[in-house]
């Protein structure tokens, strides 16, 4: 039986191309807002969801971090999605017509050179491809969208330029979510965690450095405002190695001793390019 999968935008929108990447057949849920997506899987509409959570060129997606933090779902798989940006109008509309285009603000950054070289307006939309969908049910002249080129197949619009992101090696990175953790242990694995340090000093350095002793590599670490004390944070950190494996136990366990707080989002099989 396919899967159910959750993943935020309207059909088209670059979630439900890497949803297909890593779930090929899958049954698929367009919705709004990253919170519906994070509040489906939870409640078991759905099997999976898939949420970006950072771009090769934008960075990260700090509502997702946010999200990450509340939610007991689980990290259970992550995709590298190619993201090829297509400058996209209603069937007939010139270039030269074009004054202002709309999409997320995630895409509008990744084309911000070619926005300002074409002196073209950024307008911020929820979703890439509800951009489209806006622009084609208002029947705009004057604007176009930044999407991918399945949303202008997808309604039946007209793609003006192609590849116009600013940076040609440009990726975003999905996360996974399940309710169920994946209990799988092997090679070629990820973790995930985000902890919050106690105000000592040299606390952040005394934690890197319990996996700097297990020689665990460390491929991402991120930090984000509580929303609760001014000037605090919580840290979200990518290593390789499984929670299953003896140097992560040993780690997480003293990781554990030296923060406040600690959340174990999940294992999960690293992605390739």
């Amino acid at each position: 039986m396919a899967a159910r999968v959750a993943f935020q935008g309207e059909r088209g929108a670059y979630g439900e191309m890497a949803a297909l990447q890593y779930f090929p057949g899958a049954i698929l849920m367009p919705l709004k807002s990253f919170a519906d997506v994070f509040e489906a899987a939870e409640r078991k509409k759905v099997a999976y969801a898939v949420i970006p959570v950072e771009n090769s060129i934008e960075g990260s997606v700090g509502e997702v971090y946010d999200l990450l933090l509340l939610t007991k779902l689980k990290a259970v798989g992550e995709v590298y999605h190619r993201v090829h940006h297509c400058l996209i109008a209603n069937r007939g509309v010139k270039i030269s017509e074009i004054k202002s285009v709309y999409s997320h603000p995630q895409a509008l950054g990744q084309c911000r050179g070619y926005l300002r070289r074409k002196k073209l307006e950024p307008l911020m939309a929820y979703d890439t491809a509800g951009a489209v969908k806006m622009i084609k049910d208002q029947k705009l002249k004057g604007a176009a969208a930044i999407a991918s080129r399945r949303a202008a197949e997808l309604y039946g619009m007209e793609v003006l330029a192609e590849g116009i992101e600013d940076r040609k090696n440009n990726y975003t990175r999905f996360l996974v979510l399940a309710p169920g953790a994946d209990r799988r242990v092997g090679k070629d694995y990820k973790t995930s965690i985000m902890f919050s340090v106690k105000h000592v000093p040299g606390a952040l350095f005394g934690i890197l450095g319990e996996f700097a002793l297990r020689r665990l590599n460390l491929t991402k670490i991120e930090s984000r405002p509580t929303k609760e004390t001014p000037w605090e944070y919580n840290f979200y950190v990518d290593f390789e190695g499984h929670q299953g494996n003896r140097a992560v136990k040993q780690v997480l366990s003293a990781v554990r001793s030296k923060t406040s707080y600690l959340k174990v989002l999940g294992s999960y099989k690293k992605a390739s390019f």
